[in-house]
């Protein structure tokens, strides 16, 4: 989802060189497959925007292929560009590597600065590793390497699968395929409590470009010397429970929302401090319900190549 929004992005800011690979053309888990394409293609800047990703559901049934799978892709890509003398290179990371219990919002200093949410653990895990790979890559080679901490995103080319997917895609789905069944009821994980900030990803593509773009010096003097990490979101956020009521408005669907309080509810807010990037000049373009509203046109127009979506 983000990689496709990047590559739109730079090609509306006409950039014509940009190199992509699919998952079935490169393995970024093979560190020898990485470091041979990287060789070969020397390009100028390097974006990692693969990861593997989920909600609650996926990162407690696989926290072993998401702290795995996750720290290879980006130990891979940051090492080998370092070894094909590639100098600029964005990370992009989660909110979820701030402490569960951080003080709201959540700046970009309180990192490590205590216990890490329980059900996105590992995740979370290997996203920090990726800041601190470029952190350390900067101050002992001297490299370009930045790194930007988006909040919760969402958009077209999302992952609409019922178990995998995040909150936004999955109530998409949940309420399309309740409306098209006639049912009388959607069923959402957790108390409907927890608050939650919502980007959504052509605004986070946007910031990515916006700031691999900034003088170094500029952006040095708001994350430090060793270029650390910068967040990305909109300042503003939402329970799940009106962000719930939203997609069913947006959707359509004229039944009641019952909230499954015996599944987890995740952190209880989790909303960024966006005052760095905010002074760096870039602010969020779209709002909630008209992405929203885009996301689902979206969605139907694609349904048909996604797997197990109801006409």
């Amino acid at each position: 989802m983000v990689g496709r929004a990047i590559v739109k992005k730079l090609q509306q800011n006409g950039f014509v060189n940009i190199v992509t690979r699919s998952k079935l053309e490169l393995d970024l888990v093979n560190q020898q497959s990485v470091f041979s394409f990287l060789e070969k293609e020397k390009p100028d800047c390097v974006i990692i925007a693969s990861a593997k990703v989920g909600g609650i559901y996926a990162n407690n049934s696989f926290p072993a292929e998401f702290i795995y799978q996750n720290i290879m892709i980006e130990a891979n890509l940051i090492h080998g560009s370092y070894l094909a003398g590639i100098n600029n290179l964005l990370f992009l990371g989660s909110s979820c590597i701030y402490p569960k219990d951080s003080q709201q919002p959540i700046k970009e200093e309180y990192l490590l600065s205590g216990f890490l949410e329980e059900t996105n653990e590992p995740y979370a895990i290997a996203k920090i590793a990726g800041i601190k790979l470029c952190e350390s890559y900067n101050r002992q080679y001297g490299t370009d390497y930045r790194s930007v901490m988006p909040t919760n995103l969402y958009g077209p080319n999302d992952n609409f699968h019922f178990k995998n997917s995040h909150v936004i895609p999955a109530l998409i789905r949940k309420f399309h395929d309740a409306k098209v069944q006639n049912k009388t009821f959607v069923e959402v994980w957790g108390s409907g409590k927890p608050m939650r900030e919502f980007l959504h990803v052509d605004d986070m593509a946007d910031a990515s470009i916006y700031i691999i773009s900034l003088d170094k010096e500029i952006l040095e003097s708001e994350t430090g010397l060793m270029l650390s990490h910068v967040n990305v979101g909109t300042g503003v956020d939402i329970s799940i429970k009106n962000v719930a009521q939203l997609v069913k408005d947006v959707i359509g669907f004229n039944g009641e929302i019952i909230f499954n309080i015996k599944m987890p509810d995740g952190a209880k807010r989790k909303l960024l401090d966006i005052s760095k990037i905010t002074r760096l000049g870039w602010r969020y373009n779209i709002l909630l319900k008209s992405g929203l509203e885009e996301t689902y046109k979206w969605f139907l127009n694609n349904k048909k190549s996604l797997k197990g979506v109801d006409e």
